[in-house]
């Protein structure tokens, strides 16, 4: 399976919650596929609330945000999360911009949440470093978190 999210604005998202610590090109691929399975899931579940309601447009509030943040104020991009979204759903269904960036914000969070995780993980190993393991040992031990 592709990708479709950049991994530059991933790199970005671990770089500031890895507090001084290198990241490895591998980290930064294995978070934005972590990201877009994450993303594709969240857009089957929205459209769910979307049919329970009777549309084919996909709102913030299928995704449970009431409020939605700046597009600006976001490092990952809007336009690959679209992707992202459409992945699982049908070609019916629409995304509303605002959902969009929504999904954008959920993401990153998720993402933010993920590389502090990993970032605790590389100091716990004793390495200067944030590897792929690091995401995804995170990810074997997340009920832990």
């Amino acid at each position: 399976m592709s990708v479709e999210l950049p991994f530059a604005p991933v790199d970005a998202v671990i770089r500031r919650n890895a507090d001084g610590l290198r990241v490895s090109a591998d980290a930064a691929e294995e978070l934005a596929r972590r990201i877009q399975d994450h993303g594709a899931s969240l857009a089957v579940t929205a459209a769910t609330e979307a049919t329970t309601d009777g549309r084919k447009t996909l709102m913030p509030s299928d995704f449970g945000i009431e409020q939605v943040p700046e597009k600006d104020g976001l490092e990952l991009p809007v336009a690959p999360v679209d992707r992202i979204a459409r992945l699982d759903i049908n070609d019916d269904y629409r995304v509303a911009m605002d959902a969009r960036v929504a999904l954008a914000s959920l993401l990153e969070t998720y993402a933010d949440e993920t590389a502090a995780a990993a970032a605790t993980l590389a100091r716990h190993a004793d390495r200067r470093t944030i590897k792929a393991a690091d995401v995804e040992t995170y990810f074997e031990l997340e009920q832990y978190y």
